[in-house]
């Protein structure tokens, strides 16, 4: 590839829109942007997308995991086409812009929401085994259909290389081999608190070598543009590694303080900012220029190539889908984020008399139907696979052709002991498109050391799954470490997220139908190690209510609401007291989703805790969101301990009998009180 002046030009542009932006909210990072735009504008000359087509499934993939260097991406993504204007870029950082502070999803040519630091490199991983699993399902290489043959590339520097995250993800995609991931590390030597000397003094291309990736440098990623695209172009050519090209830059690049820290998160002064701009040739009295040969160069060089690549490939899209109609209808499908008609007829139905079983074997069920039925299903465990019952029956790992031991086209995921990295990874396969639907098993507990990635599914709208299992202290013997106690209430605070934790059978199905159809919102799905009964009463579609009466008596003295494997007891314990010499009335909820209910009615959330009856809570966790539903709740508010699973239940007073003389303390401290539905609040949740 060729370059000449007009690339320079186009830099400085890149850079000074980016200092603007900084500028005018007097907010922001303009060293990373003044230290990368020439890179970024290398690799915009080398990548396939479409600005007037954002959704198309083969464009290549751009994740800036350094998050807060956005200024430049905001620059690329104006000068290159897509809905951003001028007055845009004017209000970055500003109160409901279409610029904010760090990349989100939801606005165009931004593929993950990135921000907390390697998060975005793990996302890309997800985004590389996503393009791989769609390539190895549907390209047809034998008549040259290659419907899917795009890269991912990323930037990030020092801060997401320290993040655990990051070394977790990176490690898993050299075992996979990821040749269509391509990552570019800022090598700027500087961090928030000074040089990076300060803390992080490792040989990063050492350890990515260790890793297995391909490994190259640029030496003067300041100016040397042939040096960065003849990096990117043998990166490309490597099918069997993803590569890493280490491009050292300097921060502040032009400025007065390049290299400095104080650069990397302060808007430049009116002085530097003056003076950089006439250093780079253009007039220190105006802001938010860009010449006209730029665009025109943006638009002949990068806009218009990558709209004729795209009707190229409508061109053979529109073959394949005359030669393969059955792939090409799944296709089509995918493409509109569309489930089959009646998909969910392979859904189970459990009866009473069905055997008692841990709702982490229903689970099993109840996904290896799903997995046969949906190819977008995709997903695996942390090293738990035996244990969370994760793997579907007869489903192929997704590994390396040259494994052994899986392909690309399969479809089980081995992440290893690196919870985190597989949230973030799910985040990204999410990303791609094509209808994906990622899950990911782990313990319940362990879901904490993924929730940075969970919180991000949640604020970016990714429908993942996670298959949380061993639930509670009825785990037992492996004691207070790995028993959750405060996980559930963690998680149900974090907004736009579902929790479930389904009782028996049937609300197991309703947890998984519901997570599968989701769009916007992510799931878990928290499940017992120990055997539960299957419940009278229970109902997948009324379970999709979030909450709903499982065991009823007419006009309750008290209700009595739970979870999961509390909820049978429940039951048992209600019918104890309606056997007392002096009998009370109690009615069961089972509440498996509290994000569900809370989108119902406030018409139904008063049927099911109406006024005039005292509600109490019983979980074998944390109250305190109780409060939210329950006058009065029962529940473990210490860690647990080591001891057989129902001996634990007995130590903490969660069976039956003990219930039972609870709910009877608790109803006569309400004799002769005025009681008010806990969900009739001034304002609303």
């Amino acid at each position: 590839m060729k370059f000449e002046d007009i690339d320079k030009l186009a830099i400085s542009t890149l850079r000074l829109l980016s200092v603007d932006q900084v500028a005018s909210a007097q907010s922001g990072h303009p060293g990373a942007p003044l230290g990368l735009a020439p890179t970024a504008h290398v690799l915009w000359r080398h990548m396939k997308f479409n600005p007037k087509n954002v959704g198309w499934i083969n464009k290549d993939r751009f994740v800036l995991s350094n998050g807060h260097a956005c200024a430049l991406l905001y620059s690329l993504l104006h000068l290159s086409g897509y809905d951003y204007s001028i007055d845009d870029l004017k209000q970055f950082r500003h109160l409901n812009s279409r610029t904010p502070g760090h990349p989100e999803a939801e606005l165009p040519g931004i593929e993950t929401t990135t921000g907390p630091l390697g998060q975005g490199i793990a996302n890309s991983v997800g985004l590389a085994i996503a393009q791989a699993n769609f390539a190895a399902t549907y390209n047809k290489p034998n008549d040259n259909m290659i419907i899917s043959d795009s890269y991912t590339y990323v930037f990030l520097g020092d801060g997401c290389l320290q993040e655990g995250v990051a070394s977790e993800a990176c490690s898993l995609a050299g075992h996979l081999k990821l040749g269509n991931l391509i990552v570019f590390y800022d090598d700027n030597k500087i961090t928030i608190d000074g040089k990076t000397q300060l803390s992080f003094d490792e040989d990063v291309l050492k350890r990515f070598e260790a890793y297995g990736w391909e490994t190259l440098t640029v030496e003067n990623g300041d100016e040397d543009l042939n040096a960065i695209s003849d990096a990117l172009e043998r990166a490309q050519n490597n099918k069997d590694q993803p590569s890493i090209i280490k491009v050292t830059t300097t921060i502040g690049f032009g400025s007065l303080n390049q290299g400095k820290e104080v650069v990397h998160g302060s808007p430049l002064k009116e002085d530097d900012v003056k003076q950089i701009k006439k250093k780079f040739g253009f007039d220190p009295n105006k802001s938010f220029v860009v010449p006209q040969e730029v665009y025109d160069f943006y638009k002949n060089n990068i806009i218009n190539p990558g709209i004729e690549v795209n009707k190229k490939w409508d061109q053979i899209l529109e073959t394949y889908l005359a030669k393969y109609p059955k792939e090409g209808e799944e296709i089509k499908r995918r493409l509109n984020e569309a489930l089959p008609s009646n998909w969910d007829h392979c859904l189970p139905t459990f009866k009473p008399e069905d055997s008692s079983m841990a709702t982490r074997k229903l689970s099993e069920i109840v996904l290896t139907k799903i997995v046969h039925e949906l190819p977008e299903v995709i997903g695996g465990s942390a090293d738990l696979t035996l244990s969370n019952l994760t793997k579907a029956k007869d489903s192929v790992d997704f590994q390396p052709p040259q494994s052994g031991i899986g392909d690309y086209s399969g479809r089980y995921i081995r992440y290893g002991i690196r919870e985190h990295a597989m949230g973030a990874i799910m985040n990204g396969i999410s990303a791609y498109g094509a209808n994906f639907k990622p899950y990911g098993g782990t313990f319940l507990n362990f879901v904490s050391y993924g929730v940075g990635a969970l919180r991000l599914a949640a604020i970016s709208n990714e429908p993942v799954i996670w298959v949380a299992t061993h639930d509670s202290i009825g785990l037992g013997e492996d004691g207070p470490t790995h028993q959750p106690i405060e996980t559930l209430t963690h998680l149900r605070a974090i907004p736009n997220l579902h929790v479930w934790r389904p009782a028996d059978g049937n609300e197991t199905v309703a947890a998984y139908k519901c997570a599968i159809e989701s769009k916007h919102t992510p799931s878990v799905i928290a499940l017992s190690r120990q055997n539960l009964p299957q419940l009278e009463g229970s109902c997948h579609k009324k379970s999709l209510y979030g909450a709903y009466i499982i065991y009823d008596v007419e006009n309750p003295d008290v209700i009595i609401t739970s979870t999961g494997s509390e909820v049978y007891l429940c039951i048992e314990a209600a019918k104890l007291l309606k056997k007392r010499s002096n009998p009370i009335k109690a009615r069961v909820i089972s509440q498996p989703d509290f994000h569900s209910f809370n989108k119902q009615t406030k018409e139904y959330q008063l049927s099911i805790y109406p006024d005039s009856v005292p509600v109490v809570s019983v979980e074998a966790g944390a109250t305190y969101i109780w409060s939210r539903y329950a006058h009065e709740s029962i529940g473990i508010n210490r860690f647990g301990c080591s001891g057989k699973g129902l001996d634990v239940y007995k130590y903490f007073s969660l069976v039956p009998e003990e219930i039972a003389k609870k709910v009877d303390i608790i109803l006569k401290s309400y004799e002769g009180k005025v009681v008010y539905s806990p969900i009739n609040k001034v304002l609303p949740l």
